[in-house]
């Protein structure tokens, strides 16, 4: 059934992520010279702008403002310390293109990642540090090659050692046994949890793992053809919390739960379930794995990518297929 509904088997790339993480992190590019930086911008769309989501997670212990741009403007708050970093993995993403060219225009320090096209030719041509990484299969199957190569790229201004690149893929590996295409049992827990939202998911999350949702949110959709909604736990909890007076069996709350989690988090979340337990509402949960935040954060996405791939199969339609993007972007 897997091979029938995913015909481009794109399972097989994400049963080699950990293999394909450590391959990037230990390939030939060269690592930026780049130290003083107060200010990094990441731009990016989709896979690529999720990027820019863990990266911010991993800077959020730092005194580096981190800004996402998701779209065509840099912030006004660039400065000559500001970085300025741009990926697109076809390399041709408009809006991406379009920061790009703002931050060459405003004297930014720079660095793109992509598999070539437009971005690459710019950055030749303006002589602005550039590096080529392979698209595997598409774009969201090309994460971890973007993500462990940036951050072998971007090690001298991360707060990321080797060792927790190293942990990182190590505990991936282990997560593999129980999710990947050679455990389709009733253990797996992708598989478990793809079972469990026929209905509209409803993801909470907490401060730290915001890019585990939205990337949850963003395979639903692409991979899974589903709607979705994602809401920060403390602020779904002073207005989200009143739409579940009107619960609807077509709505599944989804609690993505980090093992590290603030203390005063941790009570939102005994509360929220105690409530959604109150009104008879069935919800899931989805516990970090222990360790550095990467560790938890690319985990999780596994974990999650995983679901989305066994939805598709559910839902009997082909994950790889993508034809309201290529409608939108034909027109703009």
């Amino acid at each position: 059934m897997l091979e029938k509904i995913d015909k481009k088997s794109m399972y097989k790339i994400y049963d080699n992520w950990p293999e394909i993480a450590q391959e990037s992190y230990e390939s030939k590019h060269k690592v930026i010279k780049l130290k003083k930086v107060s200010h990094i911008v990441f731009s990016g769309m989709g896979g690529s702008g999720t990027l820019g989501d863990i990266f911010s997670s991993i800077f959020s212990n730092t005194n580096i403002q981190v800004d996402v741009v998701k779209g065509y403007k840099l912030p006004k708050t660039i400065s000559k310390k500001t970085l300025v970093i741009t990926t697109s993995v076809s390399g041709n993403t408009s809006e991406t293109i379009s920061v790009l060219k703002e931050a060459i225009k405003n004297k930014c320090k720079i660095i793109s990642f992509s598999s070539g096209g437009k971005i690459m030719n710019i950055c030749k041509k303006n002589k602005i540090e550039h590096r080529v990484i392979t698209q595997q299969i598409n774009p969201r199957g090309s994460l971890v090659a973007y993500l462990y190569s940036m951050l072998k790229v971007l090690q001298p201004i991360i707060p990321i050692t080797k060792n927790e690149v190293y942990t990182s893929i190590k505990k991936l590996k282990k997560t593999r046994k129980n999710i990947s295409s050679k455990n389709i049992h009733s253990s797996n827990m992708s598989i478990k949890l793809a079972k469990s939202i026929s209905q509209i998911p409803v993801i909470y999350f907490p401060y730290g793992l915001e890019a585990t949702a939205i990337r949850f949110k963003n395979s639903l959709e692409e991979n899974s053809k589903m709607h979705v909604i994602v809401e920060n736990v403390i602020e779904a909890c002073h207005n989200g919390i009143v739409s579940w007076e009107n619960y609807s069996n077509d709505l599944r709350p989804i609690l993505i739960i980090g093992k590290n989690d603030n203390i005063k988090t941790k009570k939102h979340w005994r509360v929220l379930k105690k409530f959604f337990i109150s009104k008879k509402i069935k919800f899931e949960e989805v516990n970090s794995i222990d360790g550095d935040i990467l560790s938890k954060i690319i985990n999780l996405i596994y974990l999650f990518d995983y679901t989305t791939i066994y939805r598709a199969v559910i839902n009997q339609v082909d994950p790889y297929q993508v034809e309201p993007i290529n409608y939108i972007k034909k027109r703009i």
